[in-house]
């Protein structure tokens, strides 16, 4: 269901044959449209021409392609069916995904199906690239020695223009190297400080010749494939038994830039028949596909699930935001100060929930590398996605990455035929919006975020002042509430040798990532630039700080390469760590030991720098409490300096060479430096290299064996993989839906309860449930691994849930993952307290503030909450696609109605709750709550629409789409 099928549809007259290759037959949607067609958002073009082409009269009626075509006036108020092209997974989101494909085929084949059935409908990309975690990092040529001899002297400038050396002989050993490197000859090597540096991927740092790989990225992917070798082989049997299912393997990229760099079709060519790219995914940053002006947006893998087996996605048909860019943009901004400008635009106007569509004389002016990255940002200001579409510049890239000359003039033809290419120079008119937001490129200037929410923005130019506000405000979402005596406390610690000094607002972690944000070559290349000059000018990064340098593809390792700058970012310390999500994700290496209690002795501000999406309190290390996004060069310049309470206008980076002062000025890279590098180095072969690398797969995984059964061997004693028992109670009917009765309140939350309070993620701290569990088993720490890696164990999952050392529960009164059992009144664990209350039979529910479940789509935030027994969530209000995957797991979420909160209703959670679902329940029905107190009070249930009524009252999607199968 809801696949490509022309036969039955009622709009086959509609079928036409493309012009320029009559061959190509595609549904002509915009003779069909007519006039209003001409008017429609191009993103809303996409979802009409969906709905026309998998019209069947049941998931898709002929009602909701003329609903879609009279957007102007059904906008918000009516329900729509979207079938997407095809499904992305990443592995973190990906491994309970699959693992919920096999439990669904057993509970299938149980009672009585046929479990061969149970198969992805639809395409489904599946990218292994959350399980690197850093367990090794910078480079030996940071500390080496100098096996040479003499006085070391400064770096020597790149010579960009010479060939890389070719065919070093094998190394034989030679002090320092250990016979690691693999070239050069045993014995006294020139130094690597007195030598000039070739333009190489890869130098050894004694022999300064290349090497095929850095020895940081072998270890780190020796580490990754040791400890995740289990869940691997799953993703293997996964990629073999079922059908429709294809695995991009580990070291290969991160979901997000992969499905930009290799998996996008940008128009869908199945048996001659043409039809838009569209795709949904388990990563909130599926959206960078919409730079590509393909229609895409993250999801739920409960509602992604459902897409791949065949059902459509239902979404109330969206206001479109029409975002004019105009002006030219500043040399000295970047494509992040960009995002940060436009989210602050989009934020103050109010976009949740909708669509967002660029147009304006602006947009020429972005790349699509930009456009990209201004589109990764729409779930942080709140839109479902942003949406560029395809131009001229568009088509220009795609040339550059690798669509051939016959398939780029199908693309340009087809799209122009259903007025889904925007010309620039074209005299028709614009689309219709339901408003129009104006940003001026060139009132941007830099900016960072932080130092808790990616949201709150602040000038670099103020950054020091700033911060200093920080430490003064009272604690909360930006303050940290130092008294005024300490505020300029200094803690001395000894690392390696030397006495260093940290103070509030030192740098300990800076991390320059690729992915997501900064994709966009021109500020990689940037940072590898401005780290060639810090190092040309004699600027050092202190030893202690966690650098890291993760690609998002071995496209950025290839660009860095060939620019000549990945030997300078080495120098700094950011070294190559290996490709997949890292820091972002809570999987960077902890602090030196010295360095953490320096900081907890001292209650020390520290910071983070990354140039990646996400900053919340203690996502990257619980010691360090102030986070900042910045752009990769940013990044660099903010660990150079050692702190963020520095006036890069005024104060120096450091002393350079002959006790000179160096400014970020005198090293950061001009617009023109950057073109220039980008137009000879960004070149098509980076593109056709990272294909073909992905298609030849990898050693380790190649040689990796996996079973092939229909079902899978189950093994009882895994830690990794197990059945999870969400089918435990599959019928062939489903009962309806039950009252909850004399419900405790598990947790009593505030205001902006993310996804990362909910849900697991990042490392598995030793005091915590799940560690217990897994010590239990026989693991020692070190055998832990992360949160992420273990989503296919719901057992580790359920116990990690609500697990975050900043959640604060008001119950506690301050940040801990505890909670009260009041028929104890025992202070518990979170999941303690909630396996108690089941083994009495007792409901739980959970109360909230607004925004609750603010983030990036998880999973588990969903499937988590229902494992511990949560029936029902009562919050001010919802982030939208966390409210959607707890109907869809089978959590009712309830509103308050507007005006009203736990505090105007007298409610201190320590009350039982009641409530009575009706059979004839209906989207916002209001609903009355009882409590042991003698007070009731109505709330909304906030289902939008029947689809999701009909889900809850299945049990949630998993159940609804399996008792299609018997």
């Amino acid at each position: 269901l809801c696949l490509f099928r022309p036969a039955g549809s009622p709009y086959q007259p509609a079928i036409d044959a493309l012009e320029s290759h009559p061959e190509k037959k595609f549904y002509n949607v915009s003779k069909l449209g007519g006039a209003k067609y001409d008017t429609l958002p191009y993103s809303i073009r996409v979802l009409f021409e969906s709905s026309v082409r998998n019209c069947d009269g049941f998931l898709v009626k002929e009602t909701d392609a003329m609903n879609i075509l009279d957007w102007k006036t059904k906008q918000s108020h009516v329900e729509v069916p979207f079938c997407p092209a095809r499904v992305v997974l990443q592995d973190f989101t990906g491994i309970p995904a699959m693992v919920d494909f096999a439990a669904m085929r057993e509970a299938v084949r149980n009672a009585g199906g046929d479990p061969v059935k149970v198969n992805p409908a639809c395409p489904t990309d599946l990218t292994v690239d959350h399980s690197l975690q850093i367990d090794f990092s910078k480079c030996a040529i940071q500390n080496a020695p100098n096996p040479g001899g003499g006085e070391q002297k400064p770096l020597a400038r790149l010579s960009p223009l010479k060939p890389p050396l070719r065919k070093p002989p094998p190394c034989r050993g030679h002090s320092g190297c250990r016979g690691s490197c693999g070239v050069g000859e045993a014995g006294r090597s020139p130094g690597p400080f007195s030598a000039q540096i070739e333009n190489t991927p890869i130098l050894c740092p004694f022999h300064l010749q290349p090497v095929p790989e850095p020895e940081t990225v072998l270890k780190n992917q020796e580490m990754e494939f040791g400890r995740n070798r289990e869940r691997l082989q799953f993703f293997k049997w996964s990629s073999k038994v079922f059908e429709n299912i294809s695995l991009i393997p580990p070291e290969t990229g991160m979901a997000h830039q992969v499905n930009l760099e290799y998996l996008s079709r940008v128009v869908f060519d199945v048996k001659d028949f043409l039809h838009p790219d569209s795709v949904v995914g388990t990563d909130s940053h599926t959206t960078m596909v919409n730079g590509l002006g393909i229609l895409g947006w993250g999801v739920g893998g409960i509602e992604t699930e459902a897409v791949m087996l065949g059902m459509p996605l239902t979404l109330t048909l969206p206001e479109v935001v029409g975002c004019e860019l105009t002006g030219t943009v500043s040399p000295f901004a970047t494509s992040i100060d960009i995002v940060l400008s436009i989210t602050k635009h989009l934020r103050q106007a109010d976009v949740a929930g909708k669509f967002v569509e660029f147009f304006g004389s602006g947009v020429s002016q972005l790349s699509v590398a930009d456009r990209t990255t201004i589109a990764n940002m729409c779930p942080e200001y709140g839109a479902i996605l942003s949406f560029f579409p395809v131009d001229n510049v568009t088509l220009k890239h795609l040339k550059h990455a690798g669509f051939d000359k016959a398939k780029l003039e199908v693309t340009e033809a087809y799209l122009k035929a259903v007025k889904l290419f925007r010309n620039d120079e074209s005299s028709s008119r614009e689309p219709e919006y339901s408003q129009v937001v104006q940003v001026s490129l060139s009132s941007i200037i830099p900016y960072v975020s932080g130092p808790k929410r990616s949201q709150d923005r602040v000038a670099v130019n103020n950054m020091k002042s700033d911060f200093q506000a920080c430490l003064n405000e009272k604690s909360g979402v930006k303050g940290f509430q130092i008294a005024a005596e300490k505020q300029n406390d200094i803690v001395p610690v000894q690392y390696e040798g030397n006495e260093y000094k940290l103070s509030h607002g030192c740098v300990v972690i800076a991390a320059v990532i690729s992915c997501t944000n900064n994709c966009n070559p021109s500020v990689m290349l940037a940072a590898g630039l401005l780290a060639k000059k810090a190092v040309e000018a004699g600027l050092v990064v202190k030893p202690y700080i966690r650098t890291s340098l993760s690609p998002g593809s071995g496209m950025v390792t290839h660009y860095l390469s060939s620019s000549g700058v990945l030997p300078y970012l080495s120098k700094l310390g950011f070294e190559v760590v290996g490709y997949g999500c890292s820091t972002c994700v809570g999987n960077t290496a902890p602090l030196p030991e010295s360095i953490r209690n320096a900081i907890k002795q001292g209650d020390i501000i520290a910071c983070g720098v990354l140039s990646g999406t996400k900053n919340f309190e203690g996502r990257l290390c619980d010691c360090v409490r102030a986070n900042y996004l910045a752009s990769p060069p940013l990044v660099v310049a903010y660990a150079i300096a050692g702190t963020v309470q520095i006036d890069f206008d005024t104060e120096p980076l450091g002393t350079g060479f002959n006790g000179k002062s160096i400014y970020l000025r005198d090293i950061w890279p001009t617009r023109q430096e950057l073109h220039t590098v980008e137009e000879e180095r960004v070149i098509s072969s980076m593109f056709k290299e990272l294909k073909e690398k992905m298609e030849k797969g990898n050693k380790r995984w190649n040689l990796l064996e996996a079973p092939e059964s229909t079902l899978f061997p189950w093994d009882l004693k895994s830690t990794y993989i197990r059945c999870p028992s969400f089918f435990d109670k599959l019928a062939k009917e489903a009962a309806p839906p039950q009252a909850v009765e004399n419900a405790h309140v598990l947790l009593f939350l505030g205001d902006s309860v993310t996804t990362d309070h909910i849900s697991p993620a990042g490392s598995i701290a030793r005091s915590s449930a799940a560690a217990k569990y897994l010590t239990s088993k026989g693991l020692t720490p070190r055998e832990f691994n992360s949160y992420g890696a273990r989503r296919g164990n719901d057992a580790v999952m359920t116990r990690g849930t609500f697990a975050n050392i900043k959640l604060l529960n008001k119950f506690i009164g301050k940040p801990a993952p505890k909670t009260i059992h009041f028929p104890s009144g025992q202070t518990l664990d979170v999941f303690e307290a909630a396996e108690l209350y089941q083994k009495e039979g007792i409901p739980v529910i959970i109360l909230a503030g607004k925004k609750y479940g603010l983030g990036s789509s998880r999973d588990w935030a969903a499937k988590g909450p229902f494992l511990l027994g949560v029936k029902a969530v009562l919050a001010e209000s919802y982030e939208k696609v966390h409210r959607s995957q707890l109907i869809g797991i089978g959590i009712a979420p309830l509103q308050f109605r507007p005006g009203e909160n736990p505090s105007t209703l007298g409610l201190t959670g320590r009350e039982q709750f009641s409530i009575l679902f009706p059979p004839d329940l209906s989207p916002r029905m209001t609903l009355d709550i009882k409590t042991s107190t003698g007070k009731v009070f109505s709330v909304i249930a906030l289902f939008e629409n029947n689809m999701e009524i009909t889900l809850y009252k299945n049990g949630g999607s998993l159940n609804f789409v399996a008792r299609r199968f018997l």
